[in-house]
Order: structure tokens, then sequence, then C-alpha cells
């Protein structure tokens, strides 16, 4: 059995974590500079980190490079289109990453689990999005696939405290409470869909989470380590001088207007 690690102190992990933003600031610019497009997709069980995550893998960048996808439940018209119709249209074009919270595998997990599709939809879609991977892959993009996989006791930890937790209930869906007795079908779901869907031009990477802050630098630096990148040098940046063409006393003008109480 490995031995257990100790735990990452708070300095040692925000240090690292703001190196790696460093580095992911890098990224950014070269795939503005360069056009590439790229789309990292999480998936995991409830609970299993995947907010945090895409929040410290986003929260140092521009939102215009790394676009966060969340989709809420399909419409009745999206339910009469082709299965991946509807995330298409989220897909980045040059320069962008698109970061999807969930993506087109619901219907291999969630779906299937709980009955939202046929044995027959959830087949074709297993026997299908091989190839269509490929398709976006040999259209130039790069594709992370990223499964964060929690286990059975750290899930059920977490999931207590979003009962428990005011601040955090609003993490605990219906859905949730649903899904939460049926740990092993899963586990089914989520073997079959690697089977399938594990490729050589689309691997999974699977990213153990039951410790989210080694999970939140490890899934940085491996991202980091698949797209290749240099630094763009840059001119030094110099703010221009104001003009002082026209002054005027611009905070008596906002005399009469309603402020917010300052109360803090």
């Amino acid at each position: 059995m490995a031995k257990e690690k100790k735990k990452l102190k708070t300095k040692a992990y925000e240090k690292e974590l703001i190196r790696l933003q460093g580095k992911l600031c890098v990224l950014q610019e070269w795939v503005k500079a360069k056009g590439l497009r790229v789309i990292i997709v999480f998936e995991g069980r409830d609970a299993a980190g995947k907010g945090g995550t895409i929040k410290a893998l986003t929260e140092r960048v521009s939102p215009r490079v790394f676009r966060q996808i969340a989709l809420p439940a399909p419409s009745d018209r999206e339910k009469s289109q082709m299965y991946i119709q509807r995330y298409i249209p989220h897909f980045p074009a040059a320069g962008e990453i698109s970061v999807f919270d969930r993506s087109w595998y619901n219907r291999a997990g969630i779906e299937h689990v709980m009955g939202f599709c046929s044995k027959d939809e959830y087949e074709n879609f297993l026997a299908l999005c091989p190839e269509v991977e490929k398709a976006i892959v040999g259209n130039g993009i790069h594709l992370i696939k990223l499964w964060l996989e929690v286990g059975q006791l750290e899930q059920e930890r977490r999931m207590t405290a979003r009962v428990e937790d005011p601040l955090r209930q609003w993490k605990l869906s219906p859905m949730d409470l649903e899904s939460w007795p049926r740990w092993y079908a899963y586990s089914h779901a989520r073997d079959k869909m690697f089977e399938a869907t594990d490729t050589e031009y689309a691997p999974w990477y699977v990213l153990r989470s039951d410790d989210k802050r080694r999970a939140r630098l490890n899934c940085i630096t491996h991202i980091l380590g698949l797209i290749p990148y240099k630094h763009i040098p840059h001119e030094k940046v110099r703010l221009p001088e104001r003009s002082r063409k026209h002054p005027y006393d611009d905070q008596a003008s906002l005399e009469g207007r309603r402020f917010v109480d300052e109360k803090y």
C-alpha cells in the first residue's frame, strides 16, 4: 500500500500554484500567437473537484482565451438534434482554449446510469464517439480528456459537507442525491467509457483527486506538458501620459449622485 502523503501546506501550495499559473499565462500568449485550438474536457464523479480544479486553471488567465463551458440540461429542441450538435458551437476558434465542465460524455455517464437515454442511444454513442474525436483531432484541435477520480470515502466526506454547510448547499442538486446510491453503476459506466473511447489520438488521463490541492497542481502541470509552447517576448509596457487638455474637477461633478454606503 502506498504511503499516505503529508498534507500540502497552504503556503507551499499557493506558491506553487502561482508559479504554474504564471506558466499558463505564457501558454496563453503562445496559443494566441500561433492560432492554436484546444479543448480540455473535465469529467468525473460528483464532488470529484472539477469546479475547483477548473478555477485554479482559469482564474489568472483571460476568459477570452480560456473559455469555460458548462451546459445545462438539453432543451426539447436540443434533444431532437444530433447528440454532439449542441457542443460544437462551443468548440474553439484560433487562439482559444475551450474548457468543458462536463461534456458530450454525459451520455456515457449520468444519462446512461439514470436512464435518460435508451440502450441503443448509449451504445451508438460509444461506437461513434471515437470517430467524432478522430475528426476533431484530425482538424488540428488539441483534445485533452481528464477524468477526476475521487475515492468513495472522500466523496462521502465532501457530499456530507455540502449537506451540512449552507455555503455549499448550492452545489448539491436533486440529481446528485439520485446519483448518490449508484456508486458501482457509475464505476461500470466509467470502465465501459474508457474501454470504448480511450484512444491513441484522444486518450483519457486519470487524475486522482482525493487531495484537492495536489490534484490541481498535477492537473495544471500535466496540461502544460501536453501543449508544447515557448515564451513570446514582448516590449516593456509603458503607460502613456494622460492628456491635460480641458481639465476640470471630475469629482465635484459627482456631487448629488447615489453612492454605495461605505460600511467597510
